[in-house]
């Protein structure tokens, strides 16, 4: 809860909407605790508190499924058989990538087995968020002295800096980073 901070936690409408029921059922139960207490009463406390569970869980299964982004691969056998003859090839160009995030740009450092900057064919990069797709960006980076650089304006929080690069070869490149924004 640290990234968002406790007054951004707080304001979201989802956390609203459960202390909503939380606060309708101790408002409810007050009402029950003033009435005289019979097996109908009884029954419908326990089918208001079943009630609210149900209808709780049911809300948040389907934030978590609203808002997952989707598959990584259409079809996990068919990409595994290719794995390790792309992790080899990719093994093989020896690079090294250093991420950073200053003032409003992503720069992405690529060197080669010897250190110096490498040059690359194409580069693809999708920044975003882990759990929504909502704030998925892919920005234009641009070679400047030796680095690959990108403005992209991100809020505090966790995110990932997905890359797909092309060696001159015509070599694929892949890598995930994750990129903690503070403040």
């Amino acid at each position: 809860m640290g990234e968002i901070g406790f007054f951004a936690f707080f304001t979201r409408w989802d956390v609203l909407f459960c202390f909503g029921l939380v606060a309708l059922v101790i408002v409810i139960g007050i009402i029950f605790s003033w009435v005289r207490l019979n097996g109908a009463w009884v029954f419908g406390m326990v089918s208001l508190f079943f009630g609210v569970i149900i209808g709780t869980n049911l809300f948040m299964a389907n934030r978590a499924v609203s808002t997952f982004p989707g598959l990584e691969v259409a079809n996990s056998y068919v990409a595994s058989q290719e794995f390790d003859i792309r992790r080899e090839a990719q093994i093989a160009l020896g690079w090294t990538v250093a991420h950073s995030y200053d003032d409003g740009r992503v720069k992405l450092a690529i060197t080669d087995k010897m250190g110096a900057p490498v040059q690359l064919g194409s580069i693809d990069v999708l920044i975003g968020r882990v759990t929504e797709d909502q704030d998925d960006i892919r920005p234009e980076f641009t070679l400047v002295s030796g680095v690959y650089e990108a403005e992209a304006l991100l809020t505090r929080g966790n995110w990932f800096v997905k890359m797909k690069a092309t060696a001159q070869d015509g070599t694929l490149f892949e890598q995930r980073y994750d990129l903690h924004i503070k403040g």
